[in-house]
Formats: C-alpha cells, structure tokens, sequence
C-alpha cells in the first residue's frame, strides 16, 4: 500500500470521490502543512495555522496508479484559485499536493507543467507541490461525512453535483 495526500478545498468532498476509487483502500479527512502541533477544525478554520484540509489516501498501486490518483486530483477541482475553492475561502481550502517520495514529486510537477502548457485552464494553476509532513487526522465527525450525511444541505447542493460529474468521467476507475 502507498500514500497520496490531496488537498483541494474542503475535505469532505475530496474524501467523498477518491472513496469510489478501484484500488483506494481508505482515504482519511485531515490536516497538513501547517505550524500548530495537533490542530482542531475550530483553529484550521480561522486560516491561521497554515494547515490544509487534505485527504490522506492509502491506495494498491497495482490497482491504481499516483498518476491515475493525479488525474482524479487535478479533473475534481479548479487547481487555479488561489486559497478557495467555491464558495469555501482561506488558506485551509488551497489545492495542494504533499508528496511522500521523489517519484510522485516528479509526477506531480509534470503533471502541473503539463496542464499549464496545454491552455486547459485560462489562468495558470497555483497548486503547491511540497513535501508531506505531519498529518493530523481530522475530528471523527469528518470522517466519511458525505456518505454520512447526504442529506445536508453542503452535501446535497456541492457534493452531489461534483459526484455525478466525477462518476460519468471516471465510471472506468470506480469501485
């Protein structure tokens, strides 16, 4: 089993598609790339911890590669705003990918370049790409909160929507 963390604005939709995933053993909501040891979701919203909500996927790279992950990552998210995704804003929903080794790395700079060059987007993407540090699993009320809460009004008008699309584009991926 290997790693991947993403994070691409808030968590709870990240986790609700990388969970459909072949191959993906489990993906947890947290925390990255910030100074305060040990954060709540109360301190990550207030965008001064300089953490990221992420999901942390564990995932058979037999099964599905980082580069089929990397795909999902950059197709599920608009990868050229600036700390905010949607309707979320702050530093807590920037797009970002927190390598575990130089090959995803490498991957996932290419991968970017490549977008960048292809004009797939009008403005350049601001994904960072930087090492992973310490990962800080989120309160367990986050854990696999969209197949928890499907009826919540977040759920229902932001997450369902970006599923179905999700589902028609990569229904050869899906579990």
């Amino acid at each position: 089993m290997e790693i991947a963390s993403f994070g691409a604005g808030c968590f709870w939709c990240v986790e609700a598609i990388f969970q459909e995933l072949s191959g993906v053993e489990k993906v947890e909501s947290g925390y990255m790339g910030g100074e305060t040891k040990n954060p709540t979701y109360k301190e990550i919203c207030t965008g001064e911890t300089g953490h990221a909500e992420i999901c942390q996927i564990t995932y058979d790279a037999n099964v599905i590669s980082f580069g089929d992950l990397l795909e999902v990552f950059w197709q599920t998210h608009n990868p050229t705003t600036l700390n905010r995704q949607g309707a979320d804003v702050g530093t807590q929903y920037r797009s970002a990918v927190f390598y575990h080794s130089d090959e995803q790395k490498e991957l996932a700079m290419t991968y970017k370049e490549k977008l960048n060059n292809s004009g797939a987007w009008d403005d350049p993407i601001v994904t960072e790409i930087t090492p992973a540090s310490k990962f800080y699993i989120a309160e367990n009320y986050h854990q696999d909160y969209f197949n928890n809460n499907s009826n919540q009004p977040y759920c229902s008008f932001v997450i369902k929507p970006k599923m179905e699309k999700f589902k028609k584009v990569f229904k050869d991926k899906l579990k």
